[in-house]
């Protein structure tokens, strides 16, 4: 059974715990996937946190027809998107403000990305396109399927296979054009 699934169904019965316990396991990998739509760990910090008091306030359904982590990273998704369309504006930091976030978004990535290559791997990743860094986080560091994938991005299992196809090649030729030697994409 799904953990998170299990510890949903506990929430909605009364027990808090159930909530902590979500949250503990999801938040770190929710607010680097919410980061690939806003560029900024502090907003992608803050977009987690709704998405988790949308969890806990409105208590949507769960249907199980996906998995838990498939069905939070949705959620997760189209709170990002409403963010993104409301605040198209380019908004003007400081260099101290910038050096600032890019030193948080720095320490956060390698406590979750303990390992180099993968750390190297998602600093090539934010090089890429927005859809292509999405499909490609996804698969290969949250272990999503292509089909759980396309429900997260709410695309057809064809779309996204021709869309991790596409970022895989991308990938591909920024890594080679950085000297990254790979064993296989």
């Amino acid at each position: 059974m799904d953990n998170g699934a299990s510890s949903y169904r506990r929430f909605l019965e009364g027990d808090d715990d159930g909530v902590v316990e979500i949250i503990k396991d999801y938040k770190d990998g929710l607010m680097l996937y919410l980061n690939n739509y806003v560029q900024n760990i502090h907003i992608a910090e803050d977009l987690m946190e709704d998405t988790f008091v949308r969890i806990v306030i409105k208590k949507p359904r769960f249907s199980g027809k996906s998995n838990f982590k498939t069905w939070l990273y949705a959620i997760g998704r189209n709170i990002a998107v409403d963010y993104v369309r409301k605040n198209a504006k380019v908004c003007e930091i400081s260099a101290e403000g910038a050096s600032d976030i890019i030193r948080d978004e720095t320490d956060v990535e390698k406590e979750y990305l303990k390992d180099e290559r993968k750390i190297l791997l998602h600093k090539t990743l934010a090089n890429l396109n927005t859809d292509y860094r999405t499909v490609i986080y996804l698969i290969y560091f949250e272990n999503f399927s292509i089909a759980e994938t396309a429900e997260i991005i709410k695309k057809s299992y064809k779309q996204t296979e021709n869309l991790v196809y596409r970022a895989k090649k991308s990938l591909k030729s920024q890594l080679e054009t950085e000297g990254f030697v790979y064993e296989e994409l």
